[in-house]
């Protein structure tokens, strides 16, 4: 299926109501399913040598309080774009070619920011809001997963 299609067929998915998309054209299957800001029974399957596990802090002792503070990192001032999927996070197009956006650049909402590679499809994240890259807080080629912080635009 040529790219350009596929391209269409998500930016059609991503506008409208539908929450999921399957075209069947000659031999190729192309499925696409819209992401939501809430996971709904999601379940994602990755090899065992590419989990990581995240755990939050239970309740420690009050003597234990202090010292934990100052070792937590601080929250990025600004917007914080987050990944909307699981997958492999690129700064350009094409290995090679000019990043996307670097720190400093002003963008516009709308405004592409990067790929994320997912399942052998790549997937345009853009500014949802206004202003100027901050911080970018990825590296190429880097797994990304489901709500990681990517940029901070100030």
């Amino acid at each position: 299926m040529d790219l350009r299609k596929l391209k269409t067929l998500i930016d059609l998915v991503a506008e409208s109501d539908i929450a999921e998309l399957e075209v069947t054209e000659g031999e190729s299957k192309v499925r696409i399913v819209k992401s939501s800001a809430i996971p709904q029974n999601q379940m994602v399957m990755m090899p065992q040598q590419g989990v990581q596990q995240y755990s939050t802090p239970a309740m420690q002792a009050p003597a234990a309080a202090p010292a934990a503070a100052p070792a937590a990192p601080a929250e990025p001032t600004g917007h914080v774009v987050k990944s909307p999927m699981v997958g492999t996070f690129y700064r350009s197009s094409a290995p090679g070619a000019p990043a996307f956006v670097e720190v400093g650049s002003t963008v516009k909402e709308g405004e592409t920011l990067c790929i994320i590679e997912a399942m052998k499809l790549l997937n345009e994240i853009d500014a949802d809001a206004s202003g100027t890259i901050t911080k970018i807080l990825v590296e190429n080629g880097q797994p990304v997963e489901f709500g990681q912080p990517l940029f901070v635009i100030g």
